[in-house]
C-alpha cells in the first residue's frame, strides 16, 4: 500500500472543526493544537500553520532553522483582513511559505518535498565560508540568504567587485536541500561572446567546427543543483535570449538542433554594475531582468562592516598559512585598528590578497605587525595618528623559541637523546605558539591545544613560561 504524504497541521490553539478528517484522503494528518508552536515530525512533507496574527510569533521564527527547507502552508481566516506588504514580507521570513485559506478542501502538494533537514549556517560555517556576519548589513544578506536557500527562486547577487558574491552564492547552495547535487560556476565576463552560449546551454555533434561529439553543457552539468552566473550583466544579447527560455521553460536548447532538454537547476546570477542602468541603455533585457531579480540581495562593501576586517583577517591568516606549508601566523594586535581604518577598495578580495603578501613577505617571523602592511596605507595615504595608543605587544619572549614543528617523523640520532627533554622543548615550542596565536589570552591557547585552562596554567609554572604570557581575557 502506497503511504500517504505527511502534513502536520499547527493550528496554535484555533479549532479545525474536523477538516484533518476530510484532509486524511490525500495526506496523513497529525494536529498539534497547543497555543505556542512545536517542530513538526521529522518526516513531515508540509507544515501548514494558522497565520492568526499579522506577524510570525517569534518562537516560530526560532523554529525555521530547525526545519530547513520544509514547504510552510499558511492559512488565513476567509473573514481576516488583507495583509499589508510590510506583514507578507515577515511571514516570508519562515522560508519556503505560499498561502491558502481555512477551507473544506485538503491543501494541495505543489511545493517541493524537504530532501533533508537544513539548518541555518553556524558561525563557523560561515567563517569557513569568508563569512562572518558581525554586522547587521551582513546579518541582513544572510538571512535573505537563508529564505532563498528554502526555495528554489533565482537570486540575483549585486554588489561591488571583491565583496564576496560567489561567497553568498555557495552558501546559499550550502543552505538548500540540494547540497549534496553540483554548484556549477560560470564566469561570463572570461569566456568569449562566441563561446558562451555552447559553454552554457551545451551543442550536438556537428552544431559547428570541431564540435566532433555532444557536449551536455553547464546547465546540465548542474542539473539537480546551482548555477551560478557570474558577471551577468556582459551576456550578450543571444545568449540572453536563451537564458530567459531557460528560467520560463525549465529546459535547454543544445546548439545544432534537437530535442530541448528538461532541467532543474537554482540560478543566481551576480554583477558588479548596475543592471536596470543596462536595460534603459537597450544593453540588457528588460524581460529577462526581472526573471533575474526575484530574490535580489546587495553585499555591502568591506568599508561599510569595519568590524568584520579582524576576523576576516585572522580567517585569511589560518588558510593563507595552509595553502603554503606554513605554521600560523599571528597578527599583532596593532594591526587591527589600521586594518580597520582602510577604504578596501578591492573590499574582501583585497583583504586577503594583502594577508597573503604579508605572510608570504615576513620569512620566518611568526608575528605579522603593522610594518607589514605598510604598503597599504603608502598606497591609500594613510598612516597611524599622531599619539595615538596602541595596544600594549607580546613580550618578545613569547617567540624568540618559535620553530616551525614537522609533521614528519624524528629520527633518533646514533648518540641518543634525552626524551624528556626533547618533549619538555616540544611542549614549550607548542604552548608559546598557541600564546602567540591568541595573542597572549589563556583561555584560548589552551583550546588550541586541547587543554583546560588549568591544566594549562599548570604547564606554564613548570616550563618556567609565566612571563611570555599576556593576559587578554
Amino acid at each position: 500500500m502506497t503511504s500517504l504524504p505527511r502534513l502536520h497541521w499547527s493550528t496554535l490553539g484555533g479549532v479545525t472543526g474536523g477538516l484533518e478528517q476530510r484532509w486524511s484522503t490525500l495526506w496523513d494528518v497529525t494536529v498539534d493544537r497547543g497555543a505556542a508552536p512545536a517542530l513538526p515530525p521529522t518526516e513531515t512533507d508540509l507544515w501548514v500553520l494558522n497565520a492568526k496574527g499579522e506577524r510570525p510569533l517569534p518562537e516560530l521564527l526560532r523554529l525555521v532553522p530547525e526545519v530547513g527547507a520544509l514547504p510552510i502552508l499558511l492559512l488565513l481566516d476567509p473573514q481576516a483582513p488583507a495583509l499589508t506588504p510590510a506583514d507578507l514580507a515577515e511571514w516570508g521570513r519562515l522560508g519556503s511559505v505560499r498561502w491558502g485559506t481555512l477551507g473544506p478542501e485538503p491543501p494541495q502538494g505543489g511545493l517541493r518535498p524537504r530532501a533533508t533537514t537544513v539548518p541555518a549556517l553556524s558561525a563557523s560555517q560561515a567563517l569557513s565560508l569568508g563569512l562572518v556576519g558581525a554586522s547587521q548589513a551582513m546579518r541582513e544578506v544572510l538571512g535573505r540568504a537563508r529564505s532563498a536557500a528554502a526555495t528554489r527562486a533565482t537570486v540575483l547577487l549585486l554588489g561591488e567587485s571583491g565583496t564576496g558574491k560567489e561567497v553568498i552564492a555557495k552558501a546559499i547552495h550550502r543552505m538548500s536541500a540540494e547540497a549534496a547535487q553540483p554548484f556549477v560556476a560560470v564566469h561570463c565576463g572570461s569566456i568569449p561572446e562566441n563561446l558562451l552560449e555552447s559553454e552554457l546551454f551545451g551543442y550536438n555533434k556537428g552544431a559547428f567546427t570541431d564540435a566532433r561529439k555532444d557536449t551536455p553543457g553547464k546547465f546540465r552539468e548542474a542539473h539537480g543543483g546551482t548555477i551560478f552566473l557570474d558577471e551577468i550583466g556582459t551576456m550578450p544579447p543571444a545568449a540572453q535570449v536563451r537564458l530567459l527560455r531557460v528560467l520560463q521553460e525549465r529546459e535547454v536548447q543544445p546548439l545544432g538542433g534537437g530535442a530541448p532538454v528538461r532541467v532543474e537547476v537554482r540560478v543566481v546570477a551576480a554583477t558588479n554594475v548596475d543592471l536596470w542602468q543596462k536595460v534603459q541603455e537597450g544593453a540588457f533585457r528588460e524581460d529577462l531582468f526581472y526573471r533575474l531579480e526575484v530574490v535580489p540581495i546587495v553585499l555591502p562593501p568591506l568599508r561599510a562592516r569595519p568590524e568584520e576586517v579582524p576576523y576576516l583577517a585572522q580567517h585569511f591568516l589560518n588558510r593563507k598559512a595552509r595553502e603554503h606549508g606554513l605554521y600560523p601566523k599571528a597578527l599583532h594586535p596593532s594591526v587591527d585598528p589600521l586594518l580597520m581604518e582602510l577604504a578596501w577598495p578591492g573590499n574582501v578580495r583585497q583583504l586577503e590578497n594583502a594577508i597573503e603578501r604579508a605572510i608570504v613577505l615576513s620569512g620566518t617571523r611568526p608575528v605579522l605587525t603593522r610594518a607589514d602592511f605598510a604598503f597599504l596605507a603608502d598606497r591609500m595615504g594613510l598612516s597611524a595618528p599622531a599619539g595615538s595608543a596602541l595596544p600594549p605587544e607580546l613580550p618578545a619572549e613569547a617567540f624568540t623559541h618559535l620553530q616551525f614543528v614537522s609533521s614528519n617523523s624524528m629520527d633518533l640520532p646514533p648518540e641518543g637523546l634525552d626524551l624528556n627533554q626533547v618533549v619538555s622543548e616540544m611542549e614549550k615550542t607548542l604552548m608559546l605558539q598557541s600564546l602567540a596565536i591568541t595573542r597572549g589570552n589563556k583561555k584560548r591557547a589552551a583550546d588550541l591545544l586541547g587543554l583546560k585552562r588549568t591544566t594549562f596554567l599548570e604547564k606554564m609554572k613548570r616550563l618556567d613560561l609565566e612571563d611570555a604570557e599576556v593576559e587578554a581575557e
